[in-house]
């Protein structure tokens, strides 16, 4: 079982190196990390600066150049990037859930079936289980009554707290965002910030996201500055008499 001592997700020494027509671009240098269970995480930093590289890394969307991530989630230690095409597309599915900044909902699918779909990919799919979670899933983020609606008939704000429970699809241990929030109205922002505070307090849920909005870093329980492939900077936020304020 994990306990605080023991990291949820371990970077050690991650270099990720991109050729290019014009050379070698280093996208990340010698990153490390540690990321606890429970954590809400933001990765900070301007366009280039390696955040989405980093998120890639540890789900293992992409190969590493060098170093080693370490996941330990339901009672597997598992070192991402020793894992084969089948074995890791599965172990991902049924590990992270990925939340992307342009939903990615399939249009076809109405809401209910897009959540449902990661179920049946990685093989967990049972109709009426599957139907009925999806549907829990939906009333988590109050669109219940949009299940049988497709995507192309509710809000942009809407399809991204789809996109947030399709990611809750297969109860994962790590959400993954990429700037989830970054096309979205400030309004809307909130909303989606307030359910993702409700799967870390409530749920007891992980969550790494990037942005490269500042104004964002008091909503993270701890946040860390990247730029140009390194960590310049972090930061925690702690809980006072007078309530939360970061540092």
């Amino acid at each position: 079982m994990d306990t605080p001592s023991t990291p949820l997700v371990e970077m050690q020494d991650v270099v990720k190196v991109y050729s290019t027509a014009a050379g070698d671009f280093a996208a990340l240098r010698g990153v490390s990390l540690r990321v606890q269970p429970g954590e809400f995480l933001g990765i900070i930093g301007k366009s280039g600066a390696g955040k989405s590289t980093l998120l890639n890394m540890i789900s293992g969307v992409d190969d590493l150049t060098g170093g080693r991530v370490t996941v330990r989630a339901d009672g597997r230690e598992v070192d991402v990037h020793a894992l084969d095409e089948n074995d890791l597309a599965l172990w991902r599915g049924q590990t992270m859930g990925v939340i992307y900044q342009s939903f990615q909902l399939l249009p076809m699918l109405t809401l209910v079936e897009n959540i449902t779909l990661p179920m049946d990919l990685c093989g967990l799919y049972q109709p009426r289980q599957s139907r009925q979670r999806a549907l829990e899933l939906l009333e988590l983020v109050e669109l219940e009554e949009h299940a049988n609606k497709l995507p192309a008939f509710i809000s942009g704000g809407q399809q991204q707290r789809v996109a947030i429970a399709r990611a809750l699809a297969n109860d994962p241990a790590i959400l993954i965002a990429d700037e989830p929030t970054g096309s979205l109205d400030s309004v809307t922002a909130d909303h989606i910030f307030d359910v993702f505070r409700r799967l870390v307090e409530e749920q007891g849920k992980t969550i790494i996201m990037v942005t490269h909005d500042n104004s964002l870093i008091p909503r993270f329980t701890r946040h860390l500055q990247l730029a140009d492939g390194e960590i310049v900077s972090e930061g925690t936020l702690t809980i006072t008499g007078a309530g939360r304020r970061s540092r």
